[in-house]
């Protein structure tokens, strides 16, 4: 089977094998295995998660379906148990001795992943759990939708058990925001109102237009397994449930964003909240895996974004444009190009997915010269769902299912036509899909051998740099000849360096929204809808927007050294291979794993992967 073939050589085949062997493998607390203790750690925490399980689909492959009926558990309790499980792992970490140098990568790896959630703990509930881009009130939907599989009567009975398990769920979040008023933490204000007109927008639908209702009634018409007469009774059940669990959960969370409403403020940095100019290093270090200040990284941003500015001004020049006002008045210009847009129709809609999807296709046939490597799982683009397209960025990805059951996904926010410029879709088509986060992503899923944590490791800088920088090998393999297309790739650089300006604006540097607004629309040339929404996503998810121009900045400086020290020794195929072949790692991690490739190569003679 071809989860056996993935999973193999982890605890889960233990498991499964069953024996004394296992068993001790399982429950030591230091098994005789590094790799099993390793690998134990994420398969604990995925057990412990019936929601990942789902969403990881290789269960599935063998039969078992319990926990496709449950929801996850976020008590306070259930949380406090997770940072001393991590607290006990980092421990035993240090016990083992006589590691190979791939196991001493791992252990490394490991340690900086365990300090880093240890390192959280103080901070646990510097956190907005419940804001306009993410949370368990668009969270559940979504997952339902995209995440829970319909194929048999029982998934539809297991799909019942989940609409009645939102009011347990919810009740939990419910103490946790408590928790946080009680110590100050509250949202801004702009964040509860957004928060409350989704969640009366999703109540107030009738249920039969409810995406919990229509996703079971779709999926239930696609099965050849579920007879129409069963399928009917199950959506009657549906409608129940959601009116008599799932409403009245949304109805508490929504009582409880309205009454606190009078309270929340207009600050919006985390430098007014207890604790938050401590805090916000620590996000910068979690999520850069740096040590970079908030003012270095401020001093970066600016500097790009003159330089990149100026890049994107010589090109408009070329093109014959007017530049002589600046980089606003040329770049407003551009987007003022009816030639670069839609139609804003449905048809208009559904041929941007077809474009993207025909971008995607272009570029996976022409990787050839830059890569050795490639993900065996597929690639698809999909709508992100209308319900949250709102308040959602212009695009994430989904990783695919491990039992290759479901592909990979690029989600593509259609909401307003005008930030779906022409000149911009190839550039985050590679960012998403290829050769961006569906290459390394799905990649390191793949990786045959290595321990799960290597393959699902979550360092966001290594992650969003090597989809940043993905963009830029499109335009060095001639993907983006365009000259406009090349300016969609400095515009979403620029982007991202604009990112470094405004993140550490407001967290550090005391800009309000409407100042961190001004500022990007001013330096980027988006439309005002994505502005706002980035700058939001910013203000609830403080440090995270710095982890992509910092990691690409590192992936480049590494490229070129390994360039300049191996001369014609350098193949690109062979650097994409190091940087790839060992899953996501911290960015002094990558460092070390790139000289090594370049001591090793000068070693032997010749370019070696």
């Amino acid at each position: 089977m071809k989860i056996l073939k993935i999973i193999g050589g982890s605890l889960l085949a233990l498991v499964v094998a069953a024996g004394s062997l296992a068993a001790h493998e399982w429950y030591a607390e230091k098994p005789f295995s590094f790799r099993v203790f390793v690998d134990r750690q994420l398969v604990k925490v995925a057990f412990d998660s019936p929601e990942m399980l789902t969403s990881l689909g290789f269960l599935e492959s063998l039969g078992i379906k319990g926990h496709n009926a449950e929801l996850d558990e976020i008590s306070t309790a259930k949380t406090e148990a997770m940072f001393a499980d991590f607290r006990q792992f980092r421990k035993t970490l240090d016990r083992y001795e006589g590691l190979d140098e791939q196991q001493q990568l791992t252990r490394e790896i490991a340690i900086y992943l365990a300090d880093m959630v240890t390192e959280a703990e103080k901070f646990r509930y510097h956190t907005y759990p419940v804001n306009q881009l993410f949370g368990v009130q668009n969270g559940y939907p979504s997952f339902m939708e995209a995440q829970h599989q319909v194929h048999e009567l029982e998934d539809a009975e297991n799909y019942l058990s989940r609409l009645e398990a939102v009011e347990t769920k919810f009740a939990q979040l419910l103490d946790d925001l408590r928790i946080r008023e009680d110590r100050g933490i509250i949202p801004p204000r702009f964040v509860i109102e957004r928060v409350l007109d989704e969640m009366r927008g999703f109540v107030k639908a009738p249920v039969e237009e409810n995406i919990l209702y229509t996703s079971l009634a779709k999926k239930m018409d696609e099965s050849t397994a579920i007879a129409p007469a069963e399928a009917g009774a199950m959506l009657e059940k549906a409608e129940a449930r959601i009116e008599s669990h799932v409403y009245p959960a949304y109805q508490g969370l929504i009582s409880y964003f309205a009454n606190l409403s009078d309270r929340a403020g207009t600050d919006h940095g985390y430098w007014h909240l207890p604790q938050g100019e401590e805090a916000y290093r620590l996000a910068l270090k979690m999520f850069t895996t740096t040590d970079y200040s908030a003012d270095e990284i401020h001093r970066l941003g600016l500097a790009e974004v003159e330089r990149i500015q100026g890049q994107i001004l010589e090109i408009l020049a070329q093109q014959g444009m007017d530049t002589s006002d600046g980089f606003t008045a040329a770049i407003d210009e551009l987007n003022d190009r009816p030639e670069f847009y839609y139609e804003d129709s449905d048809a208009g809609r559904q041929q941007i997915l077809a474009d993207y999807q025909e971008i995607l296709d272009e570029i996976s046939a022409g990787l050839d010269d830059a890569f050795r490597v490639r993900p065996q799982a597929g690639l698809e683009v999909v709508r992100i769902p209308e319900f949250k397209e709102k308040t959602a960025p212009g695009a994430y990805y989904q990783q695919p299912a491990l039992d290759g059951s479901r592909p990979g996904r690029f989600f593509a926010n259609l909401y307003d036509i005008e930030a779906t410029p022409k000149f911009g879709m190839r550039t985050l088509a590679y960012h998403e899909g290829i050769p961006g986060h569906h290459f390394q992503i799905a990649i390191a899923q793949e990786l045959e051998g290595m321990p799960l944590l290597r393959r699902m490791a979550p360092f966001t800088a290594y992650t969003e740099g090597w989809a940043l920088y993905a963009e830029r090998v499109a335009w060095e393999l001639g993907f983006q000849d365009n000259p406009y297309d090349n300016v969609g790739r400095l515009v979403a650089e620029l982007f991202r360096a604009v990112r470094l300006v405004v993140d550490t604006g407001i967290h550090q540097k005391r800009w309000t929204r409407e100042q961190a607004i001004e500022y990007m629309l001013a330096n980027t040339g988006m439309a005002e809808s994505d502005v706002t929404a980035e700058i939001e996503r910013y203000i609830v998810m403080p440090g995270q927007a710095t982890a992509y121009k910092i990691g690409m900045i590192k992936i480049l400086e590494l490229r070129e050294q390994a360039e300049q020290q191996l001369g014609d020794r350098f193949d690109l195929r062979d650097f994409h291979d190091v940087v790839l072949k060992n899953g996501a790692v911290p960015l002094d991690i990558l460092e070390k794993i790139v000289n090594r490739y370049i001591a090793d190569t000068l070693a032997s003679g010749s370019a070696a992967a």
